[in-house]
């Protein structure tokens, strides 16, 4: 064969494939798409090198760290594990790329390092041994880095790591702590930590190098006042001893600037309605403030020394993340209910677009208000277009508890659509972005109250016509997967159905096996341990209810998950098997959730047909 015919039949070949292909993608249904279409996060930049950047995307079906130099358009894949990796971070010199090894999603492990053009991974902390990781701060030196680590057996452990030499320990208790960051010169590291005992509001500490004391803040008054600190980073500018904070005085989060050498704060006081967070311009000069209120979100820039704040035009939706560039500009990562993420620039366009497949869109959403136990309660509500109800409707539950359901783009709620179903999420008490008595509201009482808020809204989308009672669904992951258990059993006539993903199912066994940090919420939460307080974790468990339950229940598990470990969940299967009551079960290689597209498409599409066997007039999991 001669070179040319060879080169003809490459490129046959090539054509035939990339015909399979899109036919392929042709048959595909769209709530595939929306998993299998690539997708990046917001990109993070080098301090010293900005045209060095870091993201995550799922381009070769797994969700793995790109390394991306700006002034050449080069990306390359710097991780490649089975089980994806998304824990992944720059050095300001733009020289080396640390992220976090750990085992099948476990999160239990070590910080390895490799340069930014690429070359063999190396231990980054050498001398420190593996744990859960509790924040990392990198110098500007090139050498210097502030380890976090936090174990069953010893706490939180924080270290001073320097090239060529032992770690140093500089930090220790048993309470949850982590990095907060290191100044711009390497001479001040901010420690967010809960040695109160409250690990819901966490205090601040300054430290030199060495582990002495500069400076603390602590909000929490012994404990006896509920407001939490946060570190949102130091000025970044050689010498300058400001730190920009987090604080809830005003029962919101807020920023304020604390000068940790005279101790002086700077209330900035905006007048913004929801949480605020904010992080520095490059020059110090600014701060670019990110505004959430009510599931969605906006931004603006705070000039300091005019005291003025300009609002920054995004579209209507939400801002997961936001930068501001060297040259002023800011880069976003947005999207909304009805449109994909996307990372844009002030400046105009699209800063990141993958190639290949795009996602489909989705319907929008609509904001209801219901009067519930506690206040008003907001739900996020779609449904499919042109539909009118009542319809089998799924209550999507989010984790956390201290997250919340936005205006943004979600492939799992928007796969249910596709198949004929309203979709109701719910930000039940505890969740964030409704000010911090709202958050703070579902102590003691933990999970009981947030079904108080999900039956308020429950009974609301039968009376407007929405939802259709016979054909009700409770789902959710994580505290959405615990309030789904729960749920089934203390409300057993509410709902037709219930999908838990990695849920906390027998919460004394998931408190006994769960990561230290986990243990410490829990405390928080309930007020003590399992044997200071049994009555409380018994009437938030649902293990106590699970003889009660009467619709189907459909579980997914991680064997590695130390978050919601798979024994506890084994013990309430046992239970139901006990009695004969219809359930299935689903057991994956991974921990908290897969990192793998493949994977998460294998679990919807078994919840699809779980729900399908079950529910009546809905269609196929196509």
């Amino acid at each position: 064969m001669t070179e040319s015919n060879g080169s003809d039949a490459r490129d046959r070949r090539d054509q035939h494939e990339q015909a399979v292909r899109a036919e392929r993608q042709e048959r595909m249904p769209d709530w595939e798409k929306r998993f299998r279409a690539p997708r990046v996060s917001l990109p993070d930049w080098a301090e010293d090198a900005p045209d060095r950047s870091l993201f995550v995307s799922n381009a070769t079906g797994t969700y793995e760290v790109y390394a991306w130099d700006r002034s050449t358009g080069e990306q390359r894949q710097v991780t490649d594990r089975p089980n994806g990796t998304t824990d992944g971070v720059l050095s300001p010199d733009g020289a080396w790329i640390w992220w976090f090894d750990d085992k099948d999603g476990d999160e239990f492990g070590v910080w390895r390092r490799q340069p930014f053009e690429g070359g063999a991974d190396e231990p980054a902390a050498a001398g420190l041994e593996p744990s859960y990781p509790a924040g990392l701060a990198l110098g500007r030196d090139g050498r210097t880095a502030v380890v976090g680590r936090s174990t069953d057996e010893d706490g939180t452990t924080i270290h001073l790591v320097r090239t060529g030499e032992d770690p140093v320990e500089i930090y220790r208790h048993r309470e949850s702590a982590g990095v907060g960051d290191l100044s711009h010169d390497g001479s001040l590291i901010a420690v967010e930590h809960t040695e109160h005992g409250d690990a819901m509001h966490s205090a601040l500490r300054v430290l030199r190098p060495d582990g002495t004391a500069v400076a603390d803040l602590d909000d929490t008054e012994g404990g006896t006042r509920e407001l939490g600190l946060e570190v949102l980073g130091f000025a970044p500018v050689d010498g300058d001893t400001r730190l920009l904070i987090g604080h809830q005085r005003r029962g919101r989060w807020e920023p304020l600037v604390w000068d940790v050498a005279t101790g002086e704060q700077t209330d900035l006081a905006l007048e913004l309605p929801g949480d605020v967070s904010a992080e520095w311009y490059p020059d110090g000069s600014g701060l670019l403030i990110a505004h959430s209120f009510e599931a969605r979100s906006e931004l603006f820039r705070y000039d300091l020394s005019a005291r003025a704040l300009t609002e920054i035009p995004t579209p209507p939706g939400t801002v997961s993340g936001a930068t501001a560039r060297p040259d002023g500009s800011v880069e976003y990562l947005w999207s909304s209910a009805a449109e994909p993420s996307a990372v844009r620039s002030t400046t105009g366009g699209v800063v990141l677009d993958p190639p290949g497949m795009k996602s489909p869109g989705s319907v929008p959403v609509e904001d209801v208000w219901v009067e519930g136990p506690g206040g008003r309660v907001h739900a996020l509500v779609q449904r499919p277009a042109g539909t009118t109800g009542p319809l089998p409707t799924v209550f999507d539950i989010h984790g956390g508890p201290t997250w919340h359901d936005s205006d943004s783009f979600a492939a799992g709620p928007a796969a249910w659509v596709d198949h004929g179903y309203a979709v109701i999420r719910v930000n039940y008490r505890g969740s964030t972005g409704y000010g911090r008595a709202w958050t703070d509201a579902l102590k003691h009482r933990v999970g009981l109250i947030e079904l108080e808020d999900i039956a308020a809204v429950r009974e609301w989308a039968i009376a407007s016509g929405v939802a259709d009672p016979e054909r009700l669904i409770l789902t959710g992951g994580s505290w959405g997967g615990y309030l789904t258990l729960l749920g089934l059993g203390v409300q057993p006539d509410a709902w037709t159905l219930g999908i838990a993903a990695v849920p906390v199912a027998d919460y004394v066994t998931a408190y006994h096996d769960e990561m230290e940090a986990l243990k410490a919420m829990d405390r928080t939460l309930l007020g003590g341990t399992p044997e200071e307080v049994p009555d409380r974790f018994e009437a938030s468990s649902p293990l106590t209810y699970v003889d009660r339950v009467k619709a189907p229940v459909y579980i997914s598990a991680g064997v590695n998950d130390p978050r919601c470990p798979i024994r506890q969940i084994e013990n309430y299967v046992k239970r139901l098997e006990a009695r004969g009551a219809v359930h299935e079960v689903y057991r994956y290689d991974a921990g908290h959730g897969s990192l793998v597209v493949d994977e998460r498409i294998k679990q919807v599409r078994l919840e699809l047909e779980f729900a399908e066997r079950y529910v009546k007039g809905v269609s196929s999991a196509r």
